[in-house]
């Protein structure tokens, strides 16, 4: 297997110098995003702010702040609103990528114009409107800003394998919305006119109680990529 590293063979991330199993380095960057989370809702310095727009704009922020001071971590930078790349016209909520050097991750290159981990953030509940669907996390019967479905279809994250979900919990905990994004899947999966099954599921992986953060985990096959997609979901209960 080739190594997860720099270009230069130096570590990336916090991983040490060596070989390392495929989808290590990106697992190390989710953990690290999710370790921020805690540290940032609970920040007294942040305005308590509600929208999905505002709350994101201030995660990029204290993401880049910890990655530019946390030794392994400062080859990344994170971006906001960032072009997909396989279609320039959608924008995804919030990408990691490399700064200033090169990360071999599983054989690909990547430079500070790519993107490593596409990101997609969500409010739990969607807020009530004209044209919102409160499927929104997974699904949209009005457009195409399902979160799920983003990735599913193609939409966002065509190049790679692997993606990552943020929800704002805003109402209830992180069970209560297992058990509404399970019921979700299961309509699509049992409506014939959708491509949805019950492998389309989302999986709870762990439930910290103490940081108020739930971690799970989907696969997704897509038409428009050979391989399926590997969904990391970080829940925070704000």
């Amino acid at each position: 297997m080739l190594a997860d590293q720099r270009q230069n063979g130096a570590s990336a991330g916090t991983l040490d110098r060596g070989v390392h199993k495929p989808r290590e380095f990106l697992s190390s960057l989710v953990q690290f995003i999710a370790e921020a989370l805690p540290n940032w809702r609970d920040d007294p310095a942040r305005d308590k702010v509600a929208g999905e727009t505002r709350l994101t704009a201030q995660l990029c922020a204290k993401l880049n702040s910890l990655a530019r001071h946390s030794p392994g971590w400062d080859i990344l930078q994170f971006r906001r609103e960032e072009p997909d790349e396989a279609d320039g016209r959608r924008a995804i909520d919030l990408v990691a990528s490399p700064s200033g050097e090169v990360v071999v991750v599983e054989g690909r290159e990547y430079n500070e114009y790519q993107s490593l981990l596409p990101i997609e953030c969500k409010r739990l509940p969607t807020p009530t409107g004209k044209d919102r669907d409160e499927r929104e996390y997974v699904i949209s019967q009005y457009s195409s800003t399902g979160g799920v479905s983003r990735f599913k279809e193609g939409h966002h994250g065509k190049e790679h394998n692997r993606a990552a979900m943020i929800a704002y919990i805003q109402d209830d905990d992180v069970p209560h919305w297992c058990g509404i994004v399970d019921s979700w899947i299961d309509e699509l999966a049992n409506d014939p006119s959708e491509e949805w099954t019950n492998d389309d599921k989302l999986s709870l992986l762990k439930h910290d109680q103490k940081g108020r953060l739930g971690f799970l985990q989907s696969l997704h096959l897509r038409k428009t990529a050979p391989d399926p997609i590997h969904i990391d979901h970080i829940w925070i209960v704000m």
